[in-house]
């Protein structure tokens, strides 16, 4: 949730949330997940913070930027995200670390990830067009925003760290494939959801293009055709590397990239600062049909949370 707002009433999705409902999930299956998904251990995440730590000066603060249009509030805590959807593997590993101290990690901060699917479709957007060519999402326009996949929060350990299962995105005109992020601090997980507190950073992942097109070359990617925005040609990515949001990726099996790859990147936050997810870079003009900041008639509201698992 941004800023204090708190909501404790019992909607429809968090029901379903504490009570581990489920709905029929489609698509095909995922394959690769057990190797792509991997952990890491505790001892390996603890060095690789000491390390940039024991520098002696901190990695330069992450660039803010905007949180785009397709923002919904109150995604699950939750380490798979995938909800049923298809795509290649891709283990996510962020690390929490406060620039304004010694990059040392931020225990507890949650963070939160939310991005398109294979064919450039968010959950509760369902009915916007993506550009180029795609296949529907959904067929049943009554009922699509009530998708809440590849949206969730995790809460970092006493390393910073948090780790997402989650599929490579696909891309949406007129932008590059990317992640959204936000780091928020100082409130709680409540009935599966991440409650109050406020937002230190709202921010992008981005992807190298090379890797980026092997996979849109793959299935069910191949399957939305059109303009792909480059890395360099994007509205938001500012060049910046690490520090703009770039990804570290490192492929399972060099010689598969359907296996997947493991993603990760150190976030450099002012965990003292609030960010209102206006940011910079804009965020471009939404595909037809694609809402203006709102969520349309029938998705979550920002006191809704968002069910267990729902239709791909």
């Amino acid at each position: 949730m941004t800023g204090n707002h708190r909501n404790s009433s019992i909607t429809r999705r968090r029901a379903l949330a504490v009570t581990g409902g489920t709905v029929a999930a489609g698509g095909l299956a995922v394959t690769g997940y057990q190797s792509a998904f991997a952990d890491t251990t505790d001892t390996a995440e603890a060095t690789a913070t000491a390390s940039a730590t024991s520098t002696g000066a901190c990695m330069t603060l992450m660039s803010s930027v905007t949180e785009g249009p397709y923002y919904l509030d109150g995604a699950l805590v939750r380490k798979d995200i995938t909800e049923g959807k298809s795509g290649v593997p891709l283990a996510l590993r962020l690390t929490v670390v406060d620039a304004t101290d010694g990059c040392t990690p931020v225990k507890g901060a949650a963070v939160e990830i939310w991005h398109c699917d294979a064919w450039g479709y968010y959950s509760g957007y369902t009915t916007a067009n993506p550009g180029g060519s795609a296949p529907a999402e959904s067929e049943d326009g009554s009922t699509a925003n009530d998708n809440t996949y590849l949206r969730g929060y995790q809460i970092a350990n006493a390393n910073g760290v948090v780790k997402f299962e989650t599929i490579f995105p696909g891309w949406y005109t007129p932008r590059t494939c990317h992640i959204h992020v936000k780091v928020h601090t100082g409130g709680e997980k409540e009935d599966g959801t991440y409650e109050g507190g406020t937002v230190n950073y709202t921010g992008q992942l981005f992807f190298d293009d090379t890797i980026a097109e092997e996979i849109f070359a793959l299935e069910p990617y191949s399957r939305h055709s059109g303009s792909y925005t480059a890395l360099d040609d994007d509205m938001v990515y500012d060049g910046g590397g690490a520090s703009s949001g770039l990804l570290t990726l490192k492929a399972v099996h060099k010689a598969d990239p359907s296996r997947g790859y493991k993603g990760s990147l150190s976030l450099a936050v002012d965990p003292d600062a609030e960010n209102t997810g206006a940011g910079s870079g804009g965020g471009g003009t939404p595909p037809s049909g694609a809402p203006s900041g709102e969520p349309p008639s029938g998705a979550p509201s920002e006191s809704a949370s968002p069910s267990a698992s729902a239709s791909s």
